[in-house]
């Protein structure tokens, strides 16, 4: 007879991640020789002033919200290139509900959450329900939702210029959710984008931390067979890491509309290539199976102030873009080192 194996999911004090180990020394590391780059090449003390921080976590932060929601999908060894566009297609709809169709706020947030959700359960249909590979699947999203956003946009910006019926354009009142996501609190210190970001770290640490379900998101990626045979709903976990990605996609969507008081069909254009590098920079395992929210976090602060520093000191776009691929492979890298 043939022996049979028994497949176990790791208890909750043991899954990767849950411990103060070497991927949080690696991750506290990089952020601290960025920090410190920051410090030598202060551009004439610029790093110094507080604004230079509260302006980088602003300008951080809708990436970041990206990257809570690619967290989820890289813990259970997939990837989402749909994010991007997602978020350009909600930046769409938000400001076209709101500058042209004056919409209240609530009701036109809560129908992005509602189409990103849809569009990021989609993508996850495709990878559980018809075993499509998690790069084509949201590959095929990807281009599904930014021609969706071109469509309803007509090609153009969505902005507070209202075409009128005899051909001349009238300018919306900007509504008064734009200036309050806009704005900045605590004294003028913290933008509330930046708060928003904060607030979607919470979610995914409570998920990751707390629930059920984030012990299932660990399984499927460290195991997906031994977590089908232990009896978790394994396509129902890919469909909630996906959702919860599009979901989280929508709000930066939303951020990024405010931010730039319109709606692009093109904005969001490589996002998921630097949420993919937050992820990976802050130790997340791109095998699955590994990884915690923090890391994402320390990952944002680390680009985040990785690029501030290049802005400050007028390093040109390209070399910026060398330097960060550069840090992406040495980040796997290292990861694969510590397997």
């Amino acid at each position: 007879m043939e022996e049979l194996t028994i497949l176990e999911i790791p208890d909750r004090g043991t899954l990767p991640g849950r411990r103060f180990d070497d991927s949080w020394i690696r991750a506290i590391s990089a952020l601290c020789f960025v920090f410190l780059l920051g410090l030598i090449f202060n551009s004439g003390g610029a790093f110094f002033e507080w604004g230079t921080h509260r302006d980088m976590l602003r300008q951080i932060s809708v990436i970041g919200i990206l990257a809570c929601g690619m967290t989820l999908v890289v813990i259970t060894a997939g990837i989402d290139l749909s994010v991007g566009s997602i978020l350009g297609l909600n930046a769409v709809l938000f400001a076209l509900l709101t500058l042209h169709l004056a919409w209240p706020a609530i009701p036109a947030a809560g129908a992005c959450l509602l189409a990103g959700l849809a569009c990021g359960t989609a993508s996850g249909a495709l990878i559980a329900r018809w075993r499509m590979q998690p790069f084509i699947a949201t590959l095929a999203t990807m281009v599904f939702t930014r021609g969706l956003a071109k469509s309803i946009s007509g090609g153009e910006k969505v902005s507070r210029a209202v075409a009128q019926p005899d051909g001349s354009y009238q300018y919306a009142d900007l509504p008064g959710f734009f200036l309050w996501l806009d704005q900045k609190v605590l004294g003028g210190n913290i933008a509330v984008v930046t708060l928003v970001f904060l607030a979607c770290v919470v979610v995914c640490w409570f998920l990751l931390s707390r629930l059920r379900w984030g012990r299932y998101l660990y399984a499927v990626g460290a195991n997906e067979e031994a977590a089908r045979l232990s009896g978790v709903p394994t396509g129902r976990i890919k469909l909630l890491a996906y959702g919860m990605a599009g979901a989280f996609s929508a709000i930066a969507g939303i951020c990024q509309a405010v931010q730039e008081q319109q709606g692009d069909p093109e904005a969001g254009a490589a996002y998921e290539l630097s949420a993919i590098a937050v992820v990976v920079i802050g130790g997340t395992s791109l095998s699955g199976g590994q990884g915690r929210i923090g890391f994402t976090l320390l990952g944002t602060l680390t680009i985040g102030y990785l690029e501030k520093i290049l802005s400050l000191n007028a390093v040109s776009e390209a070399s910026r873009l060398i330097l960060t691929g550069c840090i992406i492979v040495a980040a796997v890298l290292l990861q694969r080192k510590r397997c």
